[in-house]
């Protein structure tokens, strides 16, 4: 039967992570990709890859090395970008080629890839423990109440990041946290998808519910629920598949937004968007 999957309990820990991680990659992405840095979190991913490998290199527990390369680089991109006024694409690039060029020298002087190495860039969900679960949950909870505590600041910045400005908000400060917790977020998704597809969890749902235009409030929660609903069905099918459940999830996700495109093509949707409640934010301060 279809539920007996849900008495193992390395599926019960997979299901719970998984929410969790659907749950923080979809709020926190739906601001990045408001603020046109949709591959921002592809960037953060390679950073980590290149934090990985120092770990490994080191000998030290990878996670925390990539904790550490990633809140730093998007601290100091996010600094480069203010001082230099790059263009937000061109410093997400300079992160992306940065880090991944950094891993690939620390594997080539480690002599090759190793087991651990590959679990971190394909995921490996159906191996998390249960000190795994509970640190991805805390750590979740975390992201989500900052993000729920700061919703309107950063509603307002990443519409109108110098309006916000004038307005009196501390932008630096806010975009210094922002950052943190979505490199954060990028390292704690790595368990469920692996570096080389988490920029799909972060984007894949939110641009889907972009589409359905409904407003920002309810665009968070179309996003959450095609995340959670992506994940758990994402699982589901590779067990029985006997599939990668990172490939799955993603799969997923890509025939949601290929329907919801579909769907919209046809004129099912309205044409009301997300920024237009952005007014009434600017009016609360």
């Amino acid at each position: 039967m279809v539920l007996d999957i849900f008495t193992y309990g390395f599926m019960q820990r997979a299901l719970i992570t998984g929410i969790a991680i659907a749950v923080i990659c979809s709020l926190v992405g739906l601001f990045l990709v408001l603020r046109r840095y949709s591959l921002f979190g592809d960037a953060l991913a390679h950073m980590a890859f290149g934090g990985i490998a120092v770990g490994l290199f080191l000998n030290v527990y990878p996670l925390w090395s990539a904790f550490v390369v990633s809140i730093l680089s998007a601290l100091g991109i996010t600094k480069l970008r203010k001082t230099t006024k790059i263009s937000g694409d061109a410093a997400v690039a300079v992160l992306l080629s940065s880090g991944l060029a950094v891993g690939v020298l620390l594997v080539s002087a480690s002599k090759g890839f190793t087991v651990d190495l590959f679990s971190f860039l394909f995921g490996s969900i159906l191996l998390t423990s249960m000190e795994d679960t509970l640190l991805i949950t805390g750590i979740s909870a975390g992201i989500v109440a900052t993000v729920i505590m700061l919703r309107k600041q950063l509603l307002y910045i990443t519409f109108d990041e110098e309006q916000a400005k004038v307005s009196g908000l501390p932008i630096d400060k806010l975009n210094y946290v922002f950052m943190i917790l979505a490199s954060v977020t990028v390292i704690t998704s790595m368990r469920l998808v692996g570096i080389l597809l988490i920029s799909a969890l972060i984007v894949l749902p939110n641009v889907t519910s972009m589409m359905i235009g409904k407003g920002f409030k309810k665009t968070v929660i179309i996003s959450i629920s095609l995340s959670v609903a992506a994940v758990v069905s994402g699982i589901i099918i590779s067990y029985y598949l006997n599939l990668a459940p990172s490939g799955t999830i993603v799969m997923v996700s890509v025939s949601m937004f290929l329907g919801t495109l579909l769907a919209r093509s046809m004129g099912l949707f309205s044409s009301k968007t997300i920024h237009q409640e952005n007014n009434s934010i600017q009016r609360s301060y």
